[in-house]
């Protein structure tokens, strides 16, 4: 992947798209997880590729690319929750073509469980395999504050499954 990256940062479209290819599973799941809309979500992509593009060469160490990219997404999304309003539609979840439907259906009543300040954190942290201490750079807290998120949405996971379990 670095050298994917330093040929994008070099200005090669065709090295810049397999490298957002390689990210597009991860990008669905943190923007579906912040918007909960895949027509939000796509848009959040498109134009987060597309900031990425431009901005590209700022990017100082290639190590930290999908910190980079993941930090761009987010405030794509906010940007979009902004002009929405604060709207967020809850109706669909994106496509992800390597799950079946039974776990994109989890996958969408898990995050649905979740308080929205559990659900990015936990994510980024499942999903996307940051560390507590990259996703405070990211989100800008400090790490223990994630652990504690962490933590709590874990719990906030197990009395979900627990009261259903008791319905059925």
């Amino acid at each position: 992947m670095e050298k994917l990256i330093q040929k994008a940062k070099d200005g090669d479209p065709i090295a810049f798209s397999e490298l957002i290819q390689s990210q597009m599973k991860a990008m669905y799941r943190v923007a579906g997880a912040i918007l909960m809309n895949d027509d939000d979500a796509a848009d959040a992509i498109q134009e987060t590729i597309l900031a990425c593009w431009e901005k590209i060469g700022t990017l100082r160490q290639n190590k930290h690319f999908k910190t980079w990219l993941t930090r761009i997404l987010i405030h794509k999304c906010d940007e979009l929750i902004r002009r929405n309003h604060g709207v967020i539609y809850t109706e669909k979840m994106p496509e992800i073509a390597t799950q079946s439907e039974t776990d994109l259906v989890e996958w969408k009543e898990m995050l649905q469980a979740l308080d929205e300040k559990y659900r990015l954190i936990m994510v980024l942290f499942y999903s996307y395999g940051f560390s507590a201490k990259e996703i405070g750079k990211m989100l800008g807290m400090p790490s223990s504050t994630v652990r504690t998120r962490l933590e709590r949405g874990r719990k906030q996971l197990v009395e979900y499954y627990r009261g259903e379990d008791s319905v059925s």
